[in-house]
C-alpha cells in the first residue's frame, strides 16, 4: 500500500510540474496524464542531450537570470529556462572610455559582462583591411520581466576618434512580461569607398536605455567578434535580394517530430526543414538552428495552440474548486478566463553572426494563434547592397541561422501552463515569395517590425497598390462622364 501510494505522488508531482489540473477520472484524464508523463521525462532527457552533446568549445554551461540550476529549476519547478552562455565565456569589464576597453578576439572566443541602465560601454577589437568583421552582444533580461518602455541596446562599431563605421543598430525590450534576449552586430564590411577600411584598432560600443517604469537591474551581456573574408560573388540570373517569379510556397505538412529548443545561440539543436513540436513556457524563449545554403529562403510557421491549464498565479492549491460538482461527487474546475496579452506571442531570427533578421507578434489569449516569416535567399552580394532593406542585408551568410519562439510571462496570469508549438520550416532555392495568408478565426496575423521598410517578398505595398488600382479607376469614370455630358451640350439644338 505505501509503494501504491509513493507512486500516486510520483505521478501527481509530474502533473503539478508540468502545469496540467487534476480532473474528473476517465479515459481522457488517464490518456492526459500518460502523454503528460511521456512530455515530462522526453523534455528532461532532450534537454541533457542537447547540452552534452554541444561541441565543448561552446557548450552552454553558464546559466544567467536565475540563481539556481537551470536544469533542476526546469525540470522540478515549471519556471522558464534561463538563457545559457558559452562555457568558455570569458569575464570582461568594459570601459567608461574607449582607449581602456578591453580586447575582444575574433575566433572562438566568447565573452560575457553585464550592463546597467544609461550605462555606455567601450570593447577593443583590432580589424585586418581584408575581412569583413561582425561584433555582436546578446543582453539577457531576466525570463518575464517588466522593461522600461526606452530599454534595450544600442551597438556600433567606432573608430578611435569616435567616427560611426556605420549606423548604430537598436533592440528594445519588450514590455510588460514579454522581455526576451535580443541580438545584434555592428559590422565593417570590405568594399570600395567604404567607412573604416584601414587596419587597426577599433571600437565596439554597446549602450543600454532607460528604466523608467521597468526593472533596473543590470542585464547581462554575451559578446562574439567574427571575422571573415569577404565571399567571391556568386553567378546569380538576378541582383541581389530580388525575389524571382516561381510558385506559390507553403510550409510543410505531415505528422511532427518532437524538439526541445534550446535557451539560447550555444545550446540550440539543429532544426532542418520539417514539422517541429515543442512546449514554450510562459516568459520563456527557445532557440533553435535551421542550416541555409547560399541561394537558399526561409519559410517559417509558428503555430500557438492552447495551453496546458494550471492554478493561476498566488493559488495555493492544485486546481481552482468553483466548478459545479459531477455525478461521482468530484467537483469539476471551470474553464479558466484567460486575459487578452498584448505581443502575447512572438517569433524571430537571427543570422550566423547573431545578427538581426525579422520579429513578429501578436496577441495570444490561449485560443489558436499563427505567425509566419520569409526571408529573401541568402546571397553574399546581400552584405554590400546600400538599397536593400536590412533584413535582406541580413541574409549574406550560408550558415546556420536561429530561429526564436516566446510566450509572454503575462500568458501565466489566467492559469496557462505551457503552450503547445507547432514549427512548420522550408529551406528552399529561392521559388518567389508566398501570399500572405488572410486572418482566420482566433489567429492574428503577425506585426512585422520590417514591414515599415521594403521587405524581401515585397508584401508591404500590396494594400497601396490596390488603392492606387481603385483611384485610377475612379478617375478614369469621372473623365468619361465628364466627356459624355459635355458632348450631349454641344448636340443639343441652340434655341
Amino acid at each position: 500500500m505505501r509503494g501504491r501510494k509513493r507512486a500516486l505522488v510520483a505521478v501527481g508531482s509530474v502533473v503539478t510540474g508540468l502545469g496540467l489540473v487534476a480532473g474528473p477520472a476517465g479515459p481522457a484524464r488517464a490518456d492526459t496524464v500518460a502523454r503528460a508523463d511521456t512530455v515530462a521525462r522526453a523534455d528532461t532527457v532532450a534537454r541533457a542531450d542537447t547540452v552534452a552533446g554541444t561541441d565543448s568549445t561552446v557548450e552552454a554551461d553558464s546559466t544567467v537570470g536565475t540563481g539556481g540550476d537551470a536544469g533542476v529549476v526546469d525540470a522540478h519547478g515549471g519556471a522558464p529556462a534561463p538563457y545559457r552562455m558559452a562555457r568558455n565565456a570569458a569575464p570582461v569589464h568594459g570601459s567608461s572610455a574607449g582607449a581602456a576597453g578591453p580586447r575582444l578576439r575574433p575566433g572562438a572566443h566568447t565573452y560575457k559582462d553585464t550592463i546597467a541602465p544609461g550605462e555606455r560601454k567601450y570593447y577593443s577589437v583590432d580589424l585586418d583591411a581584408v575581412s569583413n568583421a561582425y561584433v555582436s552582444a546578446v543582453a539577457v533580461p531576466r525570463p518575464g520581466a517588466t522593461m522600461g518602455v526606452r530599454d534595450g541596446i544600442d551597438v556600433s562599431l567606432r573608430t578611435a576618434d569616435g567616427m560611426r563605421c556605420g549606423i548604430s543598430h537598436h533592440r528594445s525590450f519588450l514590455t510588460t512580461g514579454g522581455a526576451y534576449p535580443v541580438s545584434d552586430y555592428a559590422d565593417r564590411v570590405v568594399k570600395p569607398g567604404g567607412a573604416c577600411q584601414a587596419a587597426g584598432t577599433y571600437h565596439f560600443v554597446v549602450e543600454r536605455g532607460e528604466s523608467a517604469g521597468g526593472d533596473a537591474a543590470a542585464v547581462p551581456v554575451e559578446l562574439k567578434y567574427v571575422s571573415v573574408p569577404p565571399p567571391k560573388q556568386r553567378q546569380t540570373a538576378r541582383p541581389p535580394g530580388s525575389a524571382s517569379a516561381g510558385p506559390s510556397v507553403s510550409t510543410p505538412s505531415g505528422a511532427p517530430r518532437s524538439i526541445v529548443g534550446g535557451t539560447g545561440f550555444n545550446d540550440a539543436p539543429d532544426t532542418p526543414a520539417g514539422v517541429w513540436t515543442d512546449l514554450v513556457r510562459p516568459g520563456e524563449t527557445r532557440f533553435y538552428r535551421v542550416p541555409v545554403d547560399w541561394g537558399q529562403r526561409i519559410y517559417a510557421d509558428a503555430e500557438f495552440a492552447p495551453p496546458a491549464p494550471t492554478a493561476p498565479r498566488g493559488d495555493t492549491g492544485a486546481a481552482a474548486s468553483t466548478g459545479p460538482t459531477t455525478a461521482t461527487g468530484a467537483t469539476a474546475s471551470a474553464p479558466p478566463t484567460r486575459p487578452y496579452v498584448i505581443n502575447g506571442v512572438r517569433m524571430g531570427l537571427s543570422n550566423t553572426a547573431r545578427g538581426y533578421v525579422a520579429n513578429k507578434t501578436t496577441g495570444y489569449q490561449g485560443k489558436p494563434a499563427t505567425l509566419s516569416l520569409d526571408t529573401a535567399p541568402a546571397e553574399p552580394g546581400n552584405a554590400s547592397g546600400t538599397t536593400l532593406a536590412e533584413s535582406t542585408k541580413a541574409m549574406r551568410f550560408a550558415g546556420s541561422y536561429y530561429l526564436q519562439v516566446s510566450v509572454n510571462a503575462k500568458v501565466a496570469d489566467g492559469g496557462s501552463g505551457a503552450v503547445p508549438v507547432t514549427l512548420r520550416i522550408d529551406v528552399t532555392k529561392d521559388r518567389g515569395p508566398r501570399p500572405t495568408p488572410g486572418a482566420s478565426a482566433g489567429t492574428a496575423a503577425g506585426a512585422d517590425a520590417d514591414r515599415r521598410t521594403a521587405g524581401a517578398s515585397g508584401r508591404g505595398h500590396e494594400g497601396m497598390r490596390a488603392l492606387g488600382y481603385a483611384g485610377v479607376g475612379t478617375g478614369c469614370a469621372l473623365l468619361l462622364g465628364l466627356g459624355g455630358w459635355t458632348l450631349a451640350l454641344r448636340r443639343r439644338p441652340r434655341k
